[in-house]
């Protein structure tokens, strides 16, 4: 499917580059770099590509191949793919919109797999297609509105239902062959790939699933899958049919960190909870008593989620983080990296009475745009009335 380009950057919007490449000062601002400036253009080195590449997962098998696929290959693709099941989180909204931009800025090309026929094999919106794609079309409204850099064909988004019913006698052998050469057992550990344990009694569907999904990779012709640290066991499971069928060029694993909910000890955002997660049409009271409500013991660097939000997505966003303080606290202060931040948070010098209020104005101000392009534009609008409407369910 074809995607319409971006709004043009706002003040909420991500740089381009990595947060720890300096970056100029229009940038930092928020605001479009001027085509003239020769940094922006100048070609990037393989090890200047591998570091903004590099820097979007918490893991990557292997590096010595990212290098040397960055380093060779002009356009690599890099695979994402996602199930319509739902209203959107922050991380599925940031931190795939700076993924994505960090890897289209160092030359990347992104295919967004938009795994319609998956969510209904996983009872997604009780399985009704239509609901799911209805979501799917929800889902690309809030990308293009928070800054999805979209130009030039960088991103193409691919509904799995059409392109497998257009290329069918290609894709098909491709799974049987997987599901011949891997054993029940093998299949079932990739059952976290769709939000389930191996414990779970898992329908005939939830088989095959990972073994389709398996060949999405070599069927979408991924040099890099650029997926979450929870969707990395079915990643290494295309590694191993790569040794089976005696491929040497085996996709490359680059798993993001996943954000964890708001409240103790959720591991995991969860769409049934409301308080787990800032969502991105959330509106600016609905995202201060969340984030006011929201897990952030004093002095206690991890397992803090709030502390989290601010270094997987207010740091890389706006390349600095902002509190907001009495001078009887300290004053204001602008922190630009997070060890600057963690340091005062441990020492007790940054109170989470004080960071939770500059935590809430930034995401806001993230968000602003998607709250702008939702109540303004009348089909973002019916598309988020309706996905409201819907019951998730697992």
């Amino acid at each position: 499917m074809e995607a319409s380009a971006a709004p043009s950057p706002g003040q909420g919007h991500p740089s381009v580059a990595m947060a720890s490449l300096s970056l100029n000062s229009e940038v930092q601002q928020g605001q479009p770099s001027s085509s003239s400036d020769p940094t922006i253009h100048a070609p990037m080195s393989g090890e200047e590509r591998f570091k903004i590449v590099r820097s979007v997962g918490e893991e990557c098998i292997q590096e010595d191949e990212l290098l040397n696929l960055l380093t060779k290959k002009p356009q690599p693709i890099c695979y994402d793919g996602f199930e319509p099941s739902g209203r959107m989180h922050i991380a599925q909204g940031v931190m795939k919109t700076i993924n994505v931009n960090k890897l289209t800025s160092a030359g990347c090309k992104v295919k967004i797999w938009i795994a319609d026929w998956f969510a209904q094999l996983n009872n997604k919106m009780g399985g009704d297609l239509k609901k799911i794609q209805t979501v799917g079309r929800y889902l690309i409204e809030i990308w293009k509105a928070v800054g999805m850099d979209l130009s030039d064909d960088k991103v193409e988004f691919l509904w799995s239902s059409e392109e497998i019913n257009s290329r069918a006698a290609e894709y098909w052998p491709l799974v049987m062959d997987i599901a011949r050469k891997n054993k029940l057992p093998r299949i079932i550990r990739c059952s976290q790939i769709m939000g389930r344990s191996e414990q779970e009694e898992l329908t005939a569907a939830q088989i095959l699933y990972p073994c389709m999904q398996c060949a999405d990779i070599f069927f979408l012709k991924a040099d890099i899958c650029q997926l979450g640290m929870d969707q990395r066991k079915v990643n290494m499971l295309a590694r191993e049919y790569c040794d089976d069928i005696k491929r040497k060029n085996k996709p490359i694993i680059l798993s993001h960190h996943m954000l964890p909910g708001l409240q103790q000890g959720q591991e995991k955002m969860s769409k049934s909870d409301p308080l787990s997660a800032i969502f991105m049409e959330d509106e600016e009271a609905e995202v201060n008593v969340k984030i006011k409500k929201a897990y952030c013991p004093p002095k206690q660097i991890n397992d803090n989620p709030c502390l989290e939000y601010i270094k997987y997505i207010i740091l890389p966003w706006f390349n600095e983080f902002k509190v907001e303080r009495s001078p009887e606290n300290g004053g204001n202060k602008t922190f630009k990296t997070f060890d600057e931040l963690s340091a005062d948070y441990e020492s007790g010098e940054l109170h989470p009475g004080d960071l939770k209020p500059s935590l809430a104005k930034a995401l806001n101000k993230i968000l602003q745009p998607v709250h702008n392009h939702f109540s303004q534009d009348p089909n973002a609008k019916e598309l988020l009335k309706r996905v409201k409407g819907y019951r998730v369910t697992r």
